[in-house]
C-alpha cells in the first residue's frame, strides 16, 4: 500500500516548469503587446472588461476615509463618485486605444462611437475630430469627414486626410493645395503614393514604393504596393513574383492573397483565382459571412456575378470595382435604367469608367432615344 504513494503523488503534483508554463498561459497579455500582436479584437476585449471592473468598483457604495488628513470614514453613495482628473486622463488613454483598435479591425462605426463618447464626457483633444474624420472616410461619407477634419488640429494626419477627401470630392484645387502641403516624411509620401495609385498613375506611385523601400528595408509590407501596381499595369507574372517572396514571410495575408487570387483570375480563370482565397473563406458559412469586404465582392466577381444583387450594393461606395461590376451585371441582364443611375454621376477617370459611362448612355440613348445621351457616350468614346 505504501509503494503505491510515490507514484500516486507524482499524478497530482505539478512539475515546477508546467506550473510555470500554465501561469504564463492564463496570464492576461498587457494592452500594448497585443497591439503590437495586432491582436486589435483582443485589445477591445481588454479595454472593455477593465473598464467594465473599474467602473463597477467606483460606482459601489462603501465606507471611504476621509481626505485632507482628517480622521475616520464617510459612507459613500457609489454614483456619486466622481472620476478624479489622474482617472479620467486614463480612462481617456484607454478609450483611445480603443478606438484605434477598432479602427484597424475596420470597424468604423465603433470607433467613431468612441471618439463620439469622448467628446460628450468634456475631452478637449482637438485630435479626435481628426481621427473621426478618419472613420467617416472609411465609410465613405467624405463630406462630413471633410467638415470634421477641419474642425481637429492642423498637422500631417489633418493634411493627409483633407488630400485623400479633396481627391475623393473631385476638388482638384483643393487637393493641388494640400498636395504642396506634403513634407518628405514616409507617411506624406507613402500618401502620394496612394493618391497616384488612385487617380491610375500606376507608374508613378511604383516610384514611389521603390524609392521607399530602398530607403527602410524592413518596411516589407511595401512589396505588396508595388506588385499591387504591377497587377494594374497587366504584369501578373511580376506581380506574382514579388508577392511569393511577401507570402513566405506571411502566409495569412489576407491582402497578398486576395491579390494573387487576382492575378490567378487573369492569368487563368475563376476556380483558380477562387483556389487561392480559401484560407480566407474556410470558415465561413456563406458569401455573406467573409469578414473582408474586398474577398466577398471578389468571390461575386470570380463566381461570374453569383449572387452579385446581394454582395455589391452595399459596396458601391466601399469597394471602387463593385459600382463597375454592378453595372455590368446589370447591363449583361439587360437592366438597362439601373446601370445607368449607377454611372449617371460618376466621373470618370480610369478607362473602364470611361467605357461604362458612354456603353449606358448609348443603351439609355438608344432606348429613350434621346439625343443628349446619345451624345455624351461619343464624348466618351473620344476621350
Amino acid at each position: 500500500c505504501n509503494a503505491s504513494r510515490p507514484s500516486s503523488t507524482r499524478t497530482w503534483m505539478s512539475h515546477p516548469r508546467r506550473k510555470q508554463k500554465e501561469k504564463e498561459r492564463r496570464a492576461v497579455p498587457d494592452l500594448h503587446t497585443l497591439l503590437d500582436a495586432r491582436d486589435y479584437t483582443g485589445a477591445i476585449t481588454l479595454v472593455e472588461f477593465n473598464r467594465k471592473l473599474f467602473f463597477d468598483a467606483k460606482h459601489a457604495s462603501g465606507w471611504q476615509a476621509r481626505t485632507g488628513g482628517a480622521a475616520g470614514f464617510d459612507w459613500v453613495e457609489g454614483k456619486q463618485q466622481q472620476l478624479t482628473d489622474e482617472e479620467h486622463r486614463e480612462d481617456e488613454q484607454e478609450r483611445l486605444w480603443m478606438a484605434y483598435a477598432a479602427f484597424h479591425l475596420g470597424d468604423f462605426k465603433k470607433a467613431l462611437a468612441t471618439y463620439q463618447s469622448m467628446i460628450d464626457t468634456g475631452s478637449n483633444d482637438q485630435m479626435i475630430h481628426v481621427y473621426m474624420g478618419c472613420c467617416l472616410l472609411g465609410l465613405g461619407w467624405h463630406a462630413e469627414a471633410e467638415e470634421r477634419a477641419l474642425q481637429g488640429s492642423a498637422c500631417p494626419l489633418q493634411n493627409r486626410l483633407l488630400f485623400h477627401l479633396a481627391h475623393r470630392l473631385n476638388d482638384e484645387s483643393k487637393l493641388m493645395g494640400h498636395h504642396q502641403k506634403l513634407a518628405d516624411s514616409t507617411l506624406d509620401q507613402l500618401s502620394l503614393a496612394s493618391i497616384h495609385y488612385l487617380r491610375n498613375h500606376f507608374q508613378e506611385a511604383t516610384d514611389i514604393y521603390k524609392r521607399l523601400l530602398l530607403e527602410n528595408r524592413d518596411y516589407t509590407a511595401l512589396n505588396v504596393y508595388v506588385a499591387l501596381c504591377y497587377y494594374k499595369l497587366d504584369y501578373y507574372d511580376v506581380s506574382l513574383e514579388i508577392l511569393a517572396a511577401y507570402l513566405q514571410s506571411y502566409p495569412d495575408s489576407a491582402v497578398a492573397l486576395n491579390l494573387k487570387a487576382c492575378n490567378q483570375f487573369r492569368l487563368y480563370d475563376g476556380k483558380a483565382a477562387e483556389a487561392e482565397l480559401a484560407p480566407l473563406t474556410k470558415e465561413a458559412p456563406s458569401i455573406e459571412k467573409i469578414d473582408s469586404r474586398l474577398v466577398r465582392h471578389n468571390i461575386v466577381v470570380f463566381q461570374n456575378g453569383e449572387r452579385a444583387l446581394q454582395v455589391l450594393p452595399p459596396l458601391v461606395d466601399v469597394v471602387p470595382e463593385a459600382r463597375l461590376n454592378l453595372v455590368i451585371y446589370h447591363m449583361h441582364h439587360g437592366e438597362v435604367q439601373e446601370a445607368f443611375e449607377l454611372m449617371k454621376d460618376v466621373e470618370p477617370t480610369s478607362p473602364q469608367e470611361y467605357i461604362l459611362k458612354g456603353v449606358t448612355n448609348l443603351a439609355i440613348g438608344q432606348q429613350m432615344e434621346s439625343r443628349e445621351h446619345l451624345k455624351v457616350a461619343q464624348q466618351m468614346e473620344s476621350r
